[in-house]
């Protein structure tokens, strides 16, 4: 038995383990870019390029779908959603969050559905996936606990938990709004 079920699970999976390990390998440097972009009054809007960036990738992306009226009413109030969220956090750094680890759910949801669809038993995917984003944005902060420079901090595992399930939640919606069609 192989442990991949198909070329595209074992892709989704390694771009996974190399956003994992982007964002654990990087634990120590944050807390220096922050600094260093603060310094110079560049952190918030550095954010926000990066912020519109993601966006427009996505949005280049989801147009090439062919969207239909409902789904793009779906995903305009999904965008109000994340921006209420998103104005709602203090700091530029804690922010992140939402992106690392929406990201980080995305591909596990998507590999663990793959995998669904190739025949093998995958228990609730869309609760799995919240769940092991959740874990995984738990051993950040366990990762970042026994860094000199960083601290454990349990509210930064519920925005790593909340950003995995606001993906994978608007992730189903839209979805279910696509196969229903218009």
């Amino acid at each position: 038995m192989t442990l991949f079920t198909s070329k595209r699970e074992r892709r989704l999976w390694l771009w996974t383990l190399a956003i994992l390990v982007s964002i654990y390998s990087t634990l120590a440097l944050t807390g220096m870019i922050a600094g260093f972009l603060r310094q110079r009054n560049l952190l918030e809007i550095s954010f926000v390029l990066c912020l519109l960036l993601a966006v427009g990738a996505t949005a280049v992306q989801w147009v090439k779908s062919r969207p239909g009226r409902r789904e793009i009413w779906v995903a305009l109030g999904v965008t109000a959603a994340y921006l209420m969220v998103w104005v709602r956090i203090e700091t530029p750094e804690e922010r992140t969050h939402l992106f690392e680890y929406g990201l980080v759910a995305i591909f596990i949801y998507q590999a663990l559905t793959e995998r669904l669809r190739n025949g093998r038993k995958v228990p609730v995917p869309a609760a799995l996936t919240v769940v092991v984003t959740a874990l995984l944005g738990w051993l950040d902060e366990g990762i970042q606990a026994i860094l000199p420079n960083r601290v454990y901090d349990i509210q930064d595992v519920g925005f790593n938990a909340l950003a995995g399930l606001m993906a994978i939640v608007a992730s189903l919606v839209i979805e279910r709004v696509r196969r229903r069609g218009d």
